[in-house]
């Protein structure tokens, strides 16, 4: 029998986690109120035995990730024949969807406004014409920041923080029409914020791209990717790529199920941005921010 215990902001959540873990035979045998959100246990009857071997150990590790302050185990899992075949077989890496609206999410300070200005001027230098929305009225100057950029790209900035204004003004949007949404500063450990969030997330049927600054400790990197990751979020965005010298909280975060997209690799709006792939990475994880990576 494997068991396991899952927590999550509700139950609902909670049990999506468990049938994503263990499947649609799991047998839920608790389920109890935590600090912060509820607690299930689960377990699932295995047909045969179940054998783990004893893993990789550290030796395994890459020299070039043991500097950046990964877990043990996390360090190890990314054995390989070289660092860039590693990253490969253990990290997904995606484009930005183009499909539909994408909603920048994250914590307070993680960069998520100056992400939205590098996507809307590289769509507006690309010859289309994007939807820029901000969800975010409660930080200072946040509106005035975004609407900076916008009023030189001749573009119009809805302010949307309620999701039925969020609706509204993605509703003239046409189809493949590139549409940024600047989402507010979130602690998804805050249950009345996680279920703004939520709202925002359904009312604008957008792709929530997690964006977090790299440089944070890595187990709290991991913390708070699985929470964006039970709030949908399934792309990670990681920023301060340029002055940042560890980032292991950006691969702990990944590792969450969290496909890496892009990095914002410093302050300026053009060209602001780099498309992460195994190679660039790997070339990044050697050298430190002092050399610059050719892209």
């Amino acid at each position: 029998m494997r068991l396991r215990v899952f927590h999550a902001r509700t139950a609902t959540l909670a049990l999506s986690a468990v049938r994503d873990a263990l499947g649609e035979e799991a047998v839920v045998l608790s389920t109890r109120r935590v600090g912060g959100g509820v607690e299930v246990t689960a377990a699932l009857d295995l047909a045969e035995p179940e054998l783990i071997g004893p893993g990789p150990s550290m030796e395994d590790a890459p020299p070039e990730l043991v500097r950046h302050n990964l877990a043990p185990g996390l360090c190890a899992s990314f054995a390989g024949t070289d660092l860039t075949q590693a990253l490969a077989a253990r990290l997904h890496f995606m484009p930005l969807p183009e499909d539909r609206p994408i909603l920048l999410v994250g914590p307070p300070g993680a960069g998520k406004t100056l992400t939205c200005a590098k996507l809307t001027v590289r769509a507006k230098m690309s010859g289309q014409t994007p939807i820029v929305i901000t969800a975010d009225g409660a930080r200072a100057g946040a509106v005035e920041q975004l609407a900076a950029f916008t009023r030189l790209l001749r573009l119009t900035l809805a302010v949307a923080a309620a999701p039925e204004a969020l609706e509204k003004a993605l509703s003239a949007r046409e189809p493949g029409q590139p549409a940024f949404i600047d989402g507010f500063g979130c602690n998804p450990f805050n249950e009345a914020q996680a279920e703004r969030l939520h709202r925002l997330i359904r009312a604008s049927d957008a792709t929530p791209v997690l964006v977090l600054p790299a440089g944070l400790d890595a187990e709290e990197s991991a913390e708070i990717g699985r929470a964006f990751h039970l709030l949908g979020a399934r792309h990670l965005l990681p920023t301060r790529l340029d002055m940042t010298r560890r980032l292991g909280g950006v691969l702990s975060a990944a590792c969450v199920g969290l496909a890496l997209t892009e990095a914002g690799i410093g302050p300026q709006v053009v060209h602001g941005l780099q498309e992460l792939s195994p190679a660039w990475l790997a070339q990044r994880l050697a050298a430190g921010p002092q050399r610059e990576i050719a892209s």
